[in-house]
């Protein structure tokens, strides 16, 4: 069996994070996808509380596990569930590109494998530099995923003035957001 681990704050989940799993469950065959909502990223900060993200990434991921993760690293979360060793763990180019700088990149390439998505245009010596840092390079692979053009702090401002993101995130997330008044001020 594959499993895939995709991490993040969601805050909120958006169609790229959506567009992100599903290709990732197609190319690389993934039979079981958990969801890690990091309830306190250790790389930056979030005023939106875990329990509400928690909430919109189960409506953005409803065929997945959606799990909160309450460790701060990676490296931890892959610690404190050895069962994980040997999955897959989903990240985007950008993130990739960071990855030297994680805590115990190298340990977290030694219990995982990674599948970086890559999207058209992204520049490849800029991944191969990352690879060329890296003790066990055979364990990234990368699988090309289609543009879109949309962030979690983009959305997040825009909500804040009251605008419409319902083209942007699943109608799931949208209802919830609407509901309970999320990131509005």
């Amino acid at each position: 069996m594959t499993l895939g681990l995709y991490g993040g704050s969601f805050d909120p989940p958006h169609r790229g994070h959506v567009a992100l799993a599903k290709r990732a469950k197609e190319v690389l065959g993934l039979d079981r996808l958990v969801v890690l909502v990091s309830a306190d990223p250790g790389h930056k900060r979030v005023e939106t509380p875990a329990a509400a993200r928690l909430e919109l990434a189960r409506a953005a991921f409803p065929d997945a596990d959606v799990v909160l993760d309450d460790h701060r690293r990676t490296v931890d979360t892959l610690r404190a569930h050895p069962e994980w060793e040997g999955a897959v763990f989903l990240i985007g180019a950008d993130e990739f590109c960071d990855f030297p700088e994680w805590k115990e990149p190298e340990e977290v390439l030694r219990r995982v494998r990674l599948a970086v998505a890559t999207r058209p245009g992204f520049p490849r010596d800029r991944l191969d530099a990352v690879l060329a840092r890296l003790s066990a390079p055979e364990r990234v692979v990368f699988f090309e995923i289609e543009p879109t053009p949309v962030a979690s702090r983009e959305l997040r401002g825009r909500l804040e003035r009251g605008e419409d993101v319902s083209a942007d995130v699943p109608s799931e997330v949208a209802e919830i957001i609407g509901r309970e008044g999320l990131y509005a001020r």
